[in-house]
């Protein structure tokens, strides 16, 4: 295919929900980062190698005691708030384009979690922005609507 010469109306998919088989011995919550295992059934975010991010939980599943793909989760994909790692770890807006790599189901990072010259963490999506804490006098926090 060639460059564009013109303008052109580009298809998006908003709001995609994914239906997966998920990952034998496997408790996922709603609301938890989930990744695809290297056999491509759906576990929780987790500091490992080999994931491959997916989306947020919609509904919680718990395959503990099944085997792969016997149960199936729904699984949105888009941008979603998640915890921010710390210290070292912690993404600021200097990190906006950049990849995010999975630390557990609810925290991502900034790094792979490099170790003695190793990666430890799988990338889990994109960072697309960041929530600053502001300050009101006596310390009190005021919601955004």
């Amino acid at each position: 295919m060639t460059a564009l010469s013109q303008d052109r109306n580009t298809s998006q998919l908003v709001g995609t929900i994914l239906s997966l088989g998920v990952a034998a011995a496997t408790l996922i919550y709603s609301g938890s980062i989930v990744m695809r295992n290297a056999t491509g059934y759906a576990t929780k975010g987790a500091t490992a190698l080999g994931l491959t991010g997916v989306g947020i939980a919609n509904h919680r599943v718990d395959n503990s005691d099944g085997a792969a793909g016997d149960l199936n989760i729904d699984v949105a994909q888009g941008v979603f708030k998640v915890a921010n790692s710390a210290a070292a770890d912690a993404i600021t807006i200097a990190d906006i384009g950049k990849p995010c790599y999975a630390v557990d189901d609810q925290t991502v990072a900034k790094t792979n979690g490099l170790t003695v010259g190793a990666p430890t963490r799988s990338a889990a999506g994109i960072i697309v922005g960041i929530e600053l804490l502001r300050h009101r006098s006596r310390g009190a926090r005021r919601k955004r609507r």
